[in-house]
């Protein structure tokens, strides 16, 4: 690090967070404050709230210059509002903090990232050590990182999170990626580059409940093997593989019992629907599953923009939108 101030920029991703996003700030600046050696800034991404959460974001932003506001026209998920964090910047800041509007990526970890930044790495991730989860949620995201470890190219850390820090070369990269179905973890864990860890404790949420149901994440669940892993074709044609082989076997069982040993064990039609239904239960999975990489790819090519902006606020030249 040379003699001039970093520029380092908070990317908070936020839906209907009305009533955290405040105290989200000042406990945040509480901390940047007592860092003199950097100039903080705040990207705040409204993704599509339904509450107060832009006119708060609003509020903040007319009395301190350094917060920033974009707000998306509609909901268009977490990985996208991390991607419109990055784009949305008309200047690469010297570094970028991804951190959750409730507070359950700690401010006081902010230091603790710096620290290993400044040690040289270009990827300082946050591995959340406890949080109180559900045990199907938990039992759900062990199985999660273990299959995608486990038949994917990336390996990523447990319990990793989206609390990171990136360095301005990760994110010079990092805007020229096109696609659109993204794991905003794996891209980066993708990417390589020097990477070090530090780990937290998450805390409760302040107040309000988590606006990432089951359902978002089955979505990323899926849109991360998809993306990074090929996985599902190939355990489909093991399946086909399989069957056709004990298929082929039942076959050769059948005419040795019934022609050569004259035992009618089960008749003709009953070895005949169940073959057929197996086989008619794989050929729906692997259709099932190349349409959903068809799917992805329909969305790729489709050409529409990754978001879109209904209304800026804190920025020096507001973009044409």
């Amino acid at each position: 690090m040379n003699d001039k101030k970093q520029r380092i920029t908070f990317v908070v991703p936020a839906r209907n967070e009305e009533r955290n996003i405040r105290c989200f700030y000042e406990e945040t600046n509480k901390i940047v404050l007592g860092l003199d050696n950097y100039i903080w800034e705040f990207i705040f991404i409204d993704d599509g709230s339904n509450d107060s959460t832009w006119q708060t974001i609003k509020e903040i932003s007319n009395l301190d210059p350094t917060v920033k506001g974009v707000r998306l026209s509609r909901n268009f998920g977490k990985e996208m509002a991390l991607t419109a964090g990055i784009l949305e910047q008309t200047k690469f800041p010297d570094a970028v903090i991804f951190m959750d509007a409730d507070l359950q990526h700690p401010p006081a970890a902010i230091p603790k990232l710096i620290q290993q930044w400044e040690l040289g790495f270009q990827i300082v991730t946050a591995q959340r050590k406890s949080i109180r989860y559900s045990l199907w949620r938990e039992m759900g995201s062990n199985f999660f990182f273990f299959m995608l470890n486990r038949f994917s190219k990336l390996n990523i850390q447990y319990k990793a999170t989206d609390f990171r820090l990136l360095d301005h070369k990760v994110l010079e990269v990092l805007q020229t990626f096109p696609e659109r179905n993204r794991f905003f973890r794996g891209i980066i864990d993708w990417m390589g580059f020097e990477k070090s860890s530090i780990t937290f404790d998450s805390p409760d949420r302040i107040t309000g409940k988590s606006t990432f149901t089951f359902n978002n994440l089955f979505s990323l669940a899926v849109n991360s093997f998809t993306s990074f892993s090929l996985m599902p074709l190939r355990i489909t044609g093991y399946l086909g593989l399989a069957v056709t082989t004990v298929s082929s076997l039942l076959f050769l069982y059948m005419i040795i019992t019934h022609l050569i040993l004259g035992l009618t064990i089960f008749t003709k039609l009953a070895y005949f629907v169940v073959f057929n239904t197996l086989l008619f239960g794989i050929v729906l999975a692997a259709l099932g599953l190349i349409a959903l990489y068809i799917g992805n790819i329909h969305t790729e090519v489709s050409g529409r923009p990754l978001y879109i902006v209904q209304e800026r606020v804190g920025f020096v030249k507001q973009k044409p939108l």
